[in-house]
């Protein structure tokens, strides 16, 4: 069965996983920073057929490849969108070996106590009946903490834990994602909270279940290895949350265990301007670089 072949992948083998998952809001900033400007493009359609261009440029390039990328995390878009005459997911697990995953989140709701939770996700059943239709192993959602409120960091985890017992129950892996922001001035004790409510809602889990977590890189070096150890948490990944690629890999050497999965920091240093081989090039130096930062 492909799950069990991908539950494996991720389990055993090495590697980081790449987040192409930039969404509406989101996805400007990365077109911009890739190059094109928001005059090349005058609505939602024309911007998507850009970015897809540049996902697919990637996931295309002979050195996006099994043996440094581990899987890929995917936009609703970007899942119903082709790469190679492939539905992008078929094409990353059956030509890549590469394990597709699926942004499920819609965006943040506003800040309160200190954090900010998920917005609604209406229809999320459909969406995961939709995601088992292509080779998708798991899912992704994001929820930001900013303070070391305790109301609010247990009402993040609290709603990230709810929506992931409903993905399991689809057969799905849930990546658990709630960020602490990089530039919080209490960013330590946001951890320490953050980490004791995790590991209440793991204990809640049954026990043939499991989850994956997305966690912003800690302050103190190893501060989550009893996450990494915990039997109901399949893998701990790290995201760059706005560190350049060079910090955010240098953090990284510091949580063996742990291993990437940048967004920003991933494709750093791309522009569309670039010619085919120097594109290649560029990519070829992150993936190196995020691959060895994850094997410590």
């Amino acid at each position: 069965m492909e799950y069990d072949k991908q539950l494996q992948r991720i389990k055993n083998g090495s590697g980081f996983i790449a987040a192409l998952d930039q969404s509406g809001g989101s996805t400007p900033k990365a077109l911009e920073t890739y190059g094109v400007s928001s005059d090349d493009y005058d609505n939602d359609e024309a911007m998507f057929d850009l970015v897809h261009e540049m996902r697919a440029r990637i996931m295309t390039c002979d050195c996006f490849d099994s043996e440094r990328v581990l899987g890929a995390i995917l936009f609703e878009d970007t899942m119903e969108r082709e790469v190679n005459g492939k539905s992008t997911a078929n094409y990353l697990w059956e030509d890549k070996n590469i394990v597709p995953f699926l942004k499920v989140d819609k965006g943040l709701a506003e800040q309160m106590s200190g954090v900010q939770v998920m917005k609604p996700i209406p229809n999320l059943d459909l969406l995961l009946d939709k995601a088992k239709n292509y080779p998708v192993f798991g899912t992704k959602m994001r929820s930001v903490i900013y303070e070391p409120n305790v109301d609010g960091i247990e009402l993040v985890v609290q709603q990230q834990f709810d929506v992931a017992k409903q993905i399991i129950s689809k057969g799905l892996m849930p990546i658990v994602e709630p960020e602490v922001n990089i530039d919080s001035t209490q960013k330590h004790e946001c951890e320490l909270l953050l980490k004791t409510d995790i590991l209440r809602n793991l204990e809640r889990l049954s026990d043939e279940h499991q989850v994956m977590l997305k966690l912003t890189l800690p302050e103190e070096a190893g501060f989550y290895q009893e996450l990494i150890d915990h039997p109901k948490v399949l893998k701990v990944v790290a995201l760059s949350g706005g560190y350049s690629r060079t910090d955010a890999c240098a953090k990284l050497k510091q949580n063996p265990g742990m291993i990437a999965s940048f967004s920003r920091a991933f494709t750093e240093g791309l522009s569309k301007q670039q010619s085919d081989s120097e594109f290649a090039e560029t990519i070829n130096a992150s993936i190196e670089e995020i691959y060895e930062a994850s094997k410590v």
